[in-house]
């Protein structure tokens, strides 16, 4: 049986390993909330791995706030950076590889074609900074590390954007969602399949594709076409009774939303690598979105 360190608990991730572990009999999953282990706090993370010895760490833990972080930008370094920087250590301190989960907000989103691992990274803004610190962290402290660059995430778990405009659609006629920020929405539910299918390759002797990898979905698109795609397969799937199927969806720029932090307009990521060396990609968009609505129909909507 393989031991498989989560930090995290009870985020959209973590929340997804949970709910996929089933399917990978051969992996005992751990998980490790605030109570159980303050990642801010850095010797609680040496305590934890020090007491259950795992084969394998995962990261699940983010402050991933944007906004908020302009004005907190200590406590996102603390998690972000320092604790992620803790946990690597104690990976490499325990001989066990790390994995661990970044974002497309270290790009400055200038690019016009899909952002590949060694183009040059430029943050916007503190979250993305403090993101691209951590990996800076990780590369600096152990070889055996996987850094997982993704965007966009969605799931039927927690605060996110296909649970907001689902709720928008459903009580309003009329919505305007930004059009001129462009990336890759990726479920949750196949980033935890992808990385619990390679676990088991990574602790093998000899493997030799550390590194940092692009995960995320097959599809590009804007907000306001990630919204219609939405309503196109919520109406689909929950009838015409669904109010959510009328309502218009306007575009609008990013102007009409200023925000705190500045965002990537472009963020787009290409998975080639990902692909090449592992062998698999994550499921086609379409198919991957219907399965989180279907299971937000069937009441599986978590909080």
């Amino acid at each position: 049986m393989i031991k498989v360190l989560v930090f995290g608990k009870n985020g959209q991730l973590a929340r997804s390993l949970a709910w996929r572990s089933s399917a990978f009999a051969g992996l005992n999953l751990q998980f490790l909330d605030r109570s159980d282990c303050d990642v801010a706090q850095s010797d609680n993370i040496t305590k934890a791995v020090d007491l259950y010895r795992p084969d394998i760490v995962i990261n699940a833990t983010a402050y991933t706030a944007v906004d908020l972080a302009e004005n907190e930008p200590e406590l996102a370094r603390r998690v972000n950076c320092d604790a992620v920087r803790t946990m690597a250590e104690n990976a490499a301190r325990h001989s066990v590889p790390f994995i661990h989960i970044s974002t497309d907000y270290v790009f400055d989103g200038e690019g016009k074609k899909p952002y590949r691992e060694a183009d040059p990274v430029a943050p916007l803004g503190v979250y993305g900074a403090t993101k691209l610190a951590g990996e800076e962290a990780i590369r600096a402290i152990t070889n055996q590390h996987l850094i997982f660059r993704t965007s966009w995430v969605y799931s039927p778990f927690g605060k996110n954007f296909v649970k907001t405009m689902l709720g928008l659609l459903g009580d309003k006629t009329h919505i305007s969602v930004v059009d001129d920020q462009k990336g890759c929405p990726t479920s949750a539910l196949d980033l935890a399949t992808a990385i619990l299918r390679i676990v088991p390759e990574i602790i093998r002797p000899g493997f030799d594709q550390f590194g940092t990898y692009h995960l995320v979905s097959d599809a590009e698109m804007t907000w306001c076409a990630f919204s219609r795609e939405i309503q196109a397969k919520a109406s689909k799937l929950f009838g015409e009774q669904w109010q959510g199927a009328t309502c218009q969806i306007e575009a609008v720029t990013s102007a009409k939303f200023p925000t705190a932090a500045r965002r990537p307009s472009y963020s787009v990521m290409s998975t080639e690598k990902f692909m090449t060396n592992f062998g698999f990609g994550l499921p086609e968009f379409d198919q991957s979105l219907m399965e989180v609505l279907q299971k937000l129909a069937e009441g599986d909507a978590h909080a």
